[in-house]
């Protein structure tokens, strides 16, 4: 049998409660805190901010003044004493060509690490590899340098300097940073791509050059370009292997290499008030733009090459 309950006539239905979080004593607790919270990280993020912005005002304001084609198109060769001549030609063409052969150097070795560690890594192998690239990662940009300087000295002479030397050392702080970057980018690609490769009677290392480095390609181009902005600006191992001169050199197998770091630190130790602190600006500048280029040709090959934008 079954009772049916019918509403008397007078009652009404009871009026919706108001929100818990805006009426009880932990819901307004709740606002404020949330409040609160954010007020805190927006202030971190304009505190952030401030020495950013204050660098890239020191920075514009004095290296545009120094901006010219006079300035990027000379050397320092016959320049000397307070004479306003003189450009970063020979700094900004050794920065261009040790940078591209650590790239060379680190890219490939580090991309293979990467896909030893995802792919084929397991065991003790395996772990120690990972230990040593963790080790590697933060070591001092000076120990690199010294690395360099150690093993040339050991095969060629301690009186050798050259920019393959120079390439050795930016290398050994790049190859870790783009060992962990490239795995966890080769991570992300899904396993179901991988079994789907392997049911069509794919092998292995086909199916990883095929589908798992061209699905993750984007990000493996952005892994490296981050590896080069994070040496491109080192001094303190260029110093010690490639030091300065005041002309161009081509040859990366001998003879010293001027660099844009080692240019400015160089210019403005010399003359920390005149036309040498200029010239230290202008070339802060300069390596500034050539690592925004470096990130906008990134973000162009990661949109061109991505999967996903397909």
């Amino acid at each position: 049998m079954t009772t049916v309950l019918e509403r008397s006539p007078g009652s009404e239905a009871p009026p919706p409660s108001s929100s818990p979080l805006t009426t009880d004593a932990r819901g307004r607790r709740r606002k404020a805190t949330d409040v609160t919270m954010r007020v805190l990280v927006t202030a971190a993020f304009l505190v952030a901010l401030i020495p950013l912005i204050s660098l890239l005002y020191e920075v514009i304001s004095r290296g545009v003044r120094m901006l010219s084609w006079e300035f990027l198109s000379t050397d320092m060769q016959g320049v000397f004493g307070d004479m306003t001549s003189g450009g970063i030609l020979h700094a900004l063409l050794g920065t261009v060509q040790i940078t591209a052969l650590a790239t060379l150097i680190s890219a490939p070795i580090g991309l293979l690490a990467a896909i030893y560690l995802v792919e084929y890594g397991k065991g003790r192998l395996a772990r120690v590899l990972t230990f040593f690239v963790d080790v590697m990662t933060g070591i001092p940009s000076i120990v690199a340098g010294l690395f360099a300087v150690a093993l040339f000295a050991l095969l060629v002479g301690p009186d050798y300097r050259s920019g393959l030397m120079g390439a050795i050392a930016l290398s050994v702080l790049m190859i870790p940073v783009v060992v962990r970057s490239c795995e966890e980018m080769l991570k992300l690609v899904p396993n179901e791509l991988r079994e789907a490769a392997y049911a069509l009677g794919v092998p292995k290392w086909l199916t990883i050059v095929k589908v798992v480095l061209r699905t993750s390609l984007a990000g493996i181009v952005t892994s490296i370009v981050l590896a080069i902005a994070r040496v491109i600006g080192e001094t303190a191992p260029l110093l010690l292997t490639v030091g300065i001169v005041t002309q161009v050199n081509t040859n990366m197998l001998d003879g010293r290499v001027a660099t844009l770091p080692v240019f400015a630190y160089s210019q403005y130790s010399q003359d920390a008030l005149g036309v040498g602190a200029d010239r230290a600006w202008g070339a802060a500048f300069v390596l500034i733009v050539l690592i925004m280029l470096l990130n906008l040709v990134a973000r162009f090959i990661s949109r061109r090459f991505s999967i996903a934008e397909r």
